[in-house]
């Protein structure tokens, strides 16, 4: 029975490692082919995204090369970053993250809305998305639908400029990064699809290695490269205006049940000393339901 388990272990290694070799050669063919479309930018404009706690801030201050850069800890709402990174202009929006197994429907309006106006806040808009994926959590199917909500609010097609960001990279030590994610399981691995096989694995502890972000940058300019001559995302007014328009039916219903709720607690407040039992119970569910 031991030997069974072993064999069966070494088994699924073996496997792992196989599917991770190949997946590594058909990025390396990936890249080759997008090197020879892509041209050096002078300028180029990105969001982060990412659920709390994600490290975006983080990976902000390690592209910008700033060691005293902003503290990371909660973005409240969208900042922006800006400064010449190998000889590029670089402007980078950070956004407010979402509660990691939260779906988007569960997500504060106010963070969603913040999510969507980044888009204008790096006109005329931005290159690349780079989603950051904390490397030392489960990538659970949970994790995976609430990512694909989140960025499909903002569009369908924005996939096709999406560059994943594994985050605290040191947590994978020795392991490659191929190996991470055909170890990690499926929801990863669809993930990775869809974003085409776009990837990159950042230590935000090592500092001074410029090694990381030069890799980043020439998967970021072959990105753009291969967007079919679209140098970046455009925003459709019309789209954004029914966006908007949409939210804020939603905060005016929010507010018509919060204006209710209060109705309901002062009068139950105002009759309750005049009431008997079973009436006060039946006021006491109304306040509650």
């Amino acid at each position: 029975m031991k030997e069974d388990l072993l064999r069966l272990t070494t088994e699924e290694s073996r496997g792992v490692a196989e599917k991770a070799q190949l997946r590594f050669l058909k990025m390396k063919r990936q890249r080759s082919l997008m090197r020879e479309k892509s041209r050096p930018i002078t300028t180029i404009r990105l969001v982060l995204l990412g659920a709390k706690g994600s490290g975006k801030t983080s990976a902000l201050n390690t592209i910008l090369c700033r060691e005293n850069g902003k503290i990371p800890g909660r973005t409240t709402q969208c900042c922006v970053g800006d400064g010449v990174v190998f000889g590029r202009q670089v402007t980078i929006v950070d956004t407010p993250g979402w509660w990691m197994n939260y779906f988007c429907i569960e997500t504060p309006l106010f963070d969603r809305r913040e999510m969507v106006l980044s888009l204008s806040l790096c006109p005329p808009g931005p290159q690349v998305f780079l989603l950051v994926i904390r490397a030392d959590r489960a990538f659970t199917e949970t994790y995976r639908r609430a990512v694909q909500e989140h960025l499909e609010l903002i569009s369908e097609r924005i996939w096709s400029r999406v560059i994943l960001l594994f985050s605290f990279g040191d947590w994978l030590g020795g392991a490659t990064t191929e190996k991470f994610i055909e170890s990690e399981g499926e929801p990863l691995r669809w993930l990775v699809e869809k974003c085409s096989n776009r990837y990159q694995v950042f230590n935000n502890k090592t500092k001074g290695d410029g090694f990381q972000v030069r890799e980043l940058i020439g998967k970021i300019e072959e990105t753009i490269s291969g967007c079919n001559g679209s140098w970046h995302y455009e925003i459709e007014k019309k789209w954004l205006e029914n966006l908007m328009r949409k939210m804020r039916k939603e905060t005016e219903e929010a507010n018509e049940r919060l204006r209710r709720k209060e109705r309901q607690r002062l009068v139950a407040k105002s009759g309750l000393g005049e009431l008997g039992t079973s009436d006060k119970c039946f006021l006491f569910s109304l306040l509650v339901f």
